[in-house]
């Protein structure tokens, strides 16, 4: 069993090193505004927070909607901090000038160097925006988390919602730029960045998942009444899957506005966690593989291969004027029930890509023995 295990292990890896060192190539060959950088950018992203909150609705049981709003936090707690004091007077330009006038990177740039300095008030920004996520889950959770089912879902769109209305406020303009954009803030420049620290983050969750407490979240998912006979907090572990899956949201919004360039509330709208939980449904509830690959395809399929078709013909196939400048999204929504229809479970139901690897070698066992 154990020779076993290894070999999974080691061909898990081979496969993310491949992907990675593909990563590092087309960001040697391609530059940084090219199609296919921009799709492993925001897959990446889109991964992690499909991961996120996979950790909360497919491990713990919690059916939320507030993803977008612990986004938006994460995303405007990077953005504000991370804008350079010298140009806050051109991106404040209804606030006269804003009030934060402090920028983490340029901390860290005045001892660290330009390069190494950036980089350590990036990372260091995107963990606040998670623990600003988090801190925020924590006192939304007090009330919301007493709620099951529909309920909950209703109580944290709501909790979004209220929270993008509040960032638009002119009254929070000197520090949110009100309904205007962010911009002029640092952002890595290749796929790489994005896709070592969405791997680390993941990884981290994947742990999570297989520790006592990722055990007591299935365990909560599959009966809670049967999980507190054995012992198990409800409160506590409900608590603690909505602060994690927040806190990463939280990073994940953060890395969503590096990606974007620009900031405005108005982008984080309920659609957004409808899409998210589109590719964690499709990918399969309870499965971190699944949420990865689907993230990926989805955001390859629509950004990139299926572009064509809104513009009127894509790989031969000519768009009916019905559907000029939707065909795409229309392409895409046919695409998906079709998947819902011949996969009840998603893609990977709530199987990983080692139990897949485990399988086809059990298979590929009983068919010599069969020979």
């Amino acid at each position: 069993m154990k020779k076993t295990n290894k070999r999974e292990s080691i061909l898990v890896s081979a496969i993310l090193l491949a992907i990675f060192a593909l990563c590092i190539v087309l960001d040697a060959i391609l530059p940084s505004y090219h199609i296919a950088i921009k799709v492993i950018k925001k897959a990446c992203v889109y991964s992690l927070v499909a991961v996120s909150m996979n950790l909360l609705n497919g491990f713990t049981g919690l059916f939320s909607l507030g993803q977008a709003g612990f986004m938006l936090l994460g995303a405007y707690t990077y953005a504000v901090f991370a804008i350079p004091v010298e140009k806050h007077a051109g991106v404040y330009q209804l606030y006269n000038g804003g009030i934060i006038r402090f920028s983490l990177p340029e901390f860290f740039s005045s001892f660290l160097g330009n390069s190494v300095g950036t980089v350590a008030g990036v990372l260091v920004l995107l963990l606040i925006g998670g623990l600003v996520a988090a801190f925020f889950a924590y006192l939304i959770g007090l009330p919301v988390l007493r709620l099951k089912s529909d309920y909950l879902a209703i109580a944290t769109l709501g909790f979004a919602e209220i929270l993008r209305a509040f960032f638009q406020w002119d009254k929070f303009g000197p520090v949110t730029n009100g309904s205007n954009l962010l911009k002029g803030y640092p952002d890595f420049e290749n796929a790489t960045g994005y896709l070592i620290l969405v791997g680390l983050f993941i990884t981290v969750i994947l742990l999570l998942v297989n520790s006592t407490y990722g055990r007591a979240f299935k365990a909560i998912r599959d009966d809670e009444i049967a999980a507190e006979a054995m012992g198990i907090n409800l409160a506590k572990h409900k608590r603690l899957a909505f602060i994690i899956s927040s806190f990463f949201a939280g990073i994940g919004g953060g890395m969503l506005a590096m990606y974007m360039g620009t900031l405005q509330a108005l982008s984080f709208k309920s659609a957004m966690t409808y899409e998210i939980l589109l590719i964690v449904v499709i990918g399969g509830i309870g499965s971190i593989t699944g949420s990865v690959v689907t993230s990926f395809i989805y955001i390859a399929s629509l950004e990139w291969l299926l572009r064509g078709l809104d513009s009127g013909e894509f790989l031969g196939i000519k768009a009916p004027a019905l559907f000029k400048n939707g065909f795409r999204m229309a392409v895409v929504s046919v695409i998906i029930m079709v998947v819902v229809l011949f996969f009840r479970k998603g893609l990977m139901g709530d199987k990983e890509l080692t139990d897949l690897l485990r399988k086809r070698r059990k298979n590929g066992k009983g068919g010599s023995n069969n020979g």
